[in-house]
């Protein structure tokens, strides 16, 4: 199960480089359901989700590179690239603060994923973080995938 709050960012007070990074390519083979193949750095993965906005069930199979390779051919729309970078938040939650690249640049997102809805319900970002998107299909990676840029 992934639970999880998404934010638009329109400007960072801070240098992003100074967290951890990890490069993402990802397609999208089904958008209803989302079947998604991502590279991360040097990880391959198939994804599933199900229906939901901020709580939906999600489902991860390891890949090898070769049928990542061969998957991502098959995406339907755009291919997204983008940098995740890595800062952790308080003693138990990261953001995950998505830079895209190439047609969808300059979009930011912060992602923050928790362990209960009560927890995501009660959740006060920080200051940087801009208006709260969880419940815009607009702004989830599959609807962004088939955006004519």
């Amino acid at each position: 199960m992934e639970i999880e709050r998404k934010y638009l960012i329109t400007q960072l007070p801070f240098d992003p480089e100074e967290y951890s990074c990890k490069i993402i390519q990802q397609g999208y083979l089904c958008t209803n359901p989302v079947v998604r193949v991502r590279r991360s750095n040097d990880r391959y993965i198939l994804t599933y989700k199900g229906e939901g906005l901020m709580v939906r069930e999600e489902y991860n199979l390891p890949l090898t590179r070769e049928s990542y390779e061969h998957l991502l051919q098959k995406a339907d729309g755009n291919i997204i690239s983008k940098k995740r970078y890595l800062i952790p938040y308080n003693d138990t939650l990261t953001i995950e603060l998505d830079i895209f690249e190439g047609d969808l640049a300059p979009l930011m997102l912060a992602e923050v994923e928790f362990e209960t809805e009560d927890d995501a319900n009660s959740f006060t970002p920080p200051e940087w973080f801009g208006r709260d998107v969880t419940f815009e299909k607009t702004y989830h990676n599959s609807n962004l995938s088939q955006k004519n840029l």
